[in-house]
């Protein structure tokens, strides 16, 4: 049940009893990884986002410091994902179910007596839901401190191993997930059928992007027949194995930081 998380860290595992007698409740973190079942083009399966969320948390736990208490809770697989409604197999849920959702997980985990939340979520897709969420929650309880944070920000290396264009056009299915995939779940990536596919360009004297400072918003049809936003092609199990190492090892440092993380109180 547990899959990459180590046991001792799942928090499932745990019974009521040991949860109500865990010492310094208030700054033990509590981990929401968040992924989604989308399509990731031909070559890849439908639980890339959540197999990373999954795959990057238990090996950051494994290497995190035994004094700190963290645990992650069971992965939410199903996310806000009709952008890729279109592709057979994708599994969506609203912004409205997905933002309740979190909202109850949350007000769950407050009323057990802890106050800090991570919300890891792996999908480029929802952001602005974890986002706002967090926002109301801590809205709701003053003294509960929620982190809506996205898997791949944290400080990693991954954008060294990728070529120029990839590294600032490849949105979805390309180098980097494909690479941690074969790293996380080598045996459902079918590099045999890995294709590149990039978005239209805009005219150099545009401001409008795909992504960025002054987007527009589009579904993944309209931009790419395969799936497939960027460059599988050059994917790797040895890349993939740096990307997943070095996106854990910042895991690592942000969930300290988490731990010692307090409010200013007001003056």
């Amino acid at each position: 049940m547990h899959s990459f998380i180590p046991p001792a860290r799942f928090f499932p595992y745990l019974t009521w009893n040991e949860v109500q007698a865990m010492p310094d409740k208030e700054n033990v973190v509590i981990i929401q990884p968040v992924g989604a079942i989308e399509q990731h083009g031909p070559h890849l399966p439908l639980i890339v986002d959540a197999a990373i969320a999954v795959g990057v948390l238990g090996k950051a736990l494994e290497s995190l410091d035994a004094d700190i208490p963290a645990y992650a809770l069971p992965t939410l697989y199903y996310g806000k994902s009709n952008e890729h409604w279109h592709f057979p197999g994708t599994i969506t849920l609203s912004t409205e179910t997905l933002t309740a959702t979190i909202m109850e997980v949350g007000e769950s985990i407050y009323r057990a007596g802890f106050r800090k939340f991570v919300l890891m979520n792996a999908h480029g897709g929802q952001p602005q839901v974890m986002q706002m969420a967090a926002r109301d929650l801590h809205v709701k309880y003053s003294d509960f401190l929620v982190f809506p944070l996205f898997v791949w920000r944290v400080p990693n290396i991954t954008k060294d191993l990728l070529t120029p264009k990839e590294a600032t056009q490849g949105m979805h299915a390309g180098d980097a997930e494909t690479s941690i995939m074969l790293a996380i779940l080598p045996e459902l990536v079918q590099l045999d059928k890995a294709v590149a596919e990039y978005p239209p360009e805009q005219t150099e004297s545009s401001l409008i992007s795909w992504e960025g400072k002054l987007p527009v918003s589009w579904v993944t049809r309209d931009i790419s027949k395969s799936g497939v936003i960027g460059d599988a092609t050059t994917a790797s199990q040895e890349k993939g194995s740096r990307i997943l190492e070095s996106v854990a090892n910042g895991w690592v440092q942000v969930i300290r930081d988490i731990y010692a993380f307090q409010l200013p109180q007001p003056s």
